[in-house]
């Protein structure tokens, strides 16, 4: 197949989960015979971001970089492969880390460089340019914002509140707090990082990957200008289920959907999407095998359901998820003044 069978696509990615997907589309656009790097762009989750020992980590952002890269370390699903931690454990020994945050060297060596860059001026979307200079990624990754809008969770204890970043919640407690709320302080006031807007406006399709709806989609559809580019765009949104079987994939995503309201099923994430018929954002949702019982509740809120494997245990299974959210988005289109209202 040549590149005009291929279409242009725009995914919507943070976590393990999102860089997976990502890995899968690439590979399904270069399997129908397409230059990924022209066709594909990532907007990239920046809630996770954070500074630690005076450096600017950017986990969601490095995990798509690393991954595209080929340079992750896939058996643990995070940080570099081939990875040693002896400034990481020089820093424990001075108490001027997180002990249960453990950086590899090799990772810590872009964080420095990416500290470096900012404190010079550059921006997260500059610096993310630099870093595809070094590895061919085949995809443009694009931060959702420039802006620094870290996620906070406010969790309960007893009677009591108490606030932490996202990434002490996620990682030190592993979610066993009950969260009251998740807040992107700043969000409202930041803007699209350079490129994000015309990237949906242009696309011929939109992707949501199974990533964390509430803490990795969730603080993207939160900066102003992204959630109406998306209810706008002519292109078709398909968005792939986290949940199966009543389960998440992978992390605590059923812990942060209970914080907000929503159950863990296929069907509840696609209600809280919504769809694009009544303001929503959804034209097609793929959903398990073993889920296909809910594809009826799903068609009729307005969302076609289509029922694949969902399973990406490997390079063929992803990109064969990511062939079949491209050829849903051929087949259900927006309907006629559905956009661009």
């Amino acid at each position: 197949m040549s590149d005009s069978r291929a279409p242009r696509i725009v995914v919507l990615a943070g976590g393990v989960g999102g860089s997976n997907f990502a890995l899968g589309v690439r590979e399904a656009l270069r399997r129908r015979g397409a230059d990924a790097a022209s066709h594909l762009t990532i907007i990239a989750n920046t809630g996770d971001d954070l500074w630690l020992t005076g450096v600017r980590l950017q986990p969601d952002v490095d995990s798509l970089v690393y991954a595209l890269a080929g340079v992750n370390d896939a058996q643990r699903g995070w940080g570099r492969a081939g990875e040693s931690e002896r400034v990481s454990a020089e820093l424990t020994q001075w108490g001027a880390s997180w002990p249960w945050f453990t950086l590899g060297d090799l990772d810590l060596g872009l964080h420095l460089a990416r500290t470096g860059w900012l404190r010079d001026g550059a921006t997260a979307s500059e610096v993310i340019g630099r870093m595809a200079q070094r590895w061919p990624l085949g995809a443009r990754i694009l931060p959702m914002t420039d802006a620094e809008v870290d996620t906070i969770v406010t969790v309960r204890e007893g009677t009591a509140e108490r606030s932490m970043h996202f990434q002490e919640w996620w990682t030190r407690h592993r979610a066993a707090l009950t969260p009251v709320r998740f807040d992107n302080p700043g969000v409202a006031a930041a803007s699209p990082a350079p490129g994000v807007i015309e990237s949906i406006a242009d696309a011929d399709l939109v992707l949501l990957a199974p990533s964390n709806p509430v803490v990795s989609i969730g603080p993207i559809l939160a900066v102003p200008g992204i959630r109406d580019a998306l209810r706008d765009t002519p292109a078709s949104i398909v968005g792939t289920s986290p949940i199966i079987a009543g389960s998440v994939v992978r992390g605590m995503a059923d812990v942060c959907l209970a914080a907000i309201g929503v159950d863990s099923s296929a069907a509840a994430v696609a209600a809280h999407y919504g769809a694009r018929a009544d303001g929503g954002l959804l034209d097609a949702w793929l959903i398990a095998e073993e889920d296909s019982v809910l594809s009826a509740n799903i068609d009729a809120s307005g969302i076609a359901a289509v029922v694949r494997p969902l399973w990406m245990r490997d390079l063929d299974t992803s990109a064969a998820l990511a062939e079949d959210a491209m050829r849903a988005g051929e087949v259900h289109r927006p309907r006629r003044g559905q956009a661009a209202r």
